[in-house]
């Protein structure tokens, strides 16, 4: 199967699963295919799927993110030691682990197509991953708390694990409990993430954009936490500061460049 042939044989199988949607036309062109896609990826309920069905999204999914190009952590240079900034798709970074800022459900965005890095992660690791959410969920049987953080496999994504947390939302004035629910949010993966030997882990800005958590003082505190766990714990885990954004790019090499 070529690139076209997967993703078509997806489509089918994901139109047939929904009753709602299983007679709807596929489009003809490439992007309004992969738009479809996605979008049907990110509303179905987790579950189990057959074993020809995941082996062609995997290749699909793998190859996906092979065109858009794999940034090995070996290429990267520090800004400190052992700390990075990296500007980029996350879904791309090949390291230890990387950091999805979750909603409290836990089971990645539901909104089709919609631009969050839940969304993103979710979809690009494969239908597999809200399953393994899922699982972990039913097992904790309550929303994940804010400032915590869980682990799984990153299935279809370069990196090996994906860390989640969930970072407070900001309704109005940013509060301390805010502040410190966030720090809670880096320390808690940089806990996990020892604790499961990995060696490397790129953090988003989370709790910025859908969260509302303003960006200049979100990426204060991830220095300042990333920062006091190195020193108090004397960690030798890399650090990745991935931002997507110009905006972001700009307050992190501020902050970095500063010491």
């Amino acid at each position: 199967m070529n690139q076209q042939e997967r993703r078509i044989y997806l489509i089918q199988e994901l139109l047939c699963e929904n009753r709602a949607y299983g007679e709807r036309k596929i489009p003809e062109t490439p992007g309004e295919q992969k738009r479809l896609l996605r979008g049907l990826m990110n509303i179905r309920m987790p579950g189990p799927a057959g074993e020809e069905f995941l082996k062609i999204q995997d290749e699909y999914l793998r190859e996906e993110i092979r065109r858009k190009g794999v940034t090995e952590i070996d290429s990267l240079v520090p800004v400190q030691d052992g700390i990075y900034l990296w500007q980029g798709d996350i879904t791309t970074l090949r390291c230890d682990a990387v950091v999805n800022a979750a909603n409290s459900q836990m089971l990645g965005c539901f909104c089709p197509n919609h631009g969050c890095i839940d969304n993103a992660i979710h979809t690009f690791s494969g239908i597999q991953l809200r399953a393994a959410c899922a699982e972990l969920m039913e097992e904790q049987g309550h929303e994940e708390k804010t400032g915590e953080a869980k682990i799984t496999p990153a299935f279809n994504l370069p990196c090996k694990y994906v860390l989640h947390t969930v970072g407070p939302i900001v309704r109005g004035k940013l509060t301390g409990n805010d502040k410190g629910l966030l720090a809670s949010c880096y320390r808690s993966c940089l806990e996990l993430s020892e604790e499961k030997h990995i060696k490397s882990i790129a953090f988003c800005c989370i709790s910025t954009g859908e969260f509302h958590f303003p960006n200049d003082k979100a990426a204060e505190i991830a220095v300042r936490t990333v920062k006091e766990y190195r020193r108090q714990t004397g960690s030798k885990m890399e650090v990745i500061f991935n931002v997507f954004k110009d905006l972001d790019r700009e307050i992190y090499e501020k902050l970095l460049m500063a010491d």
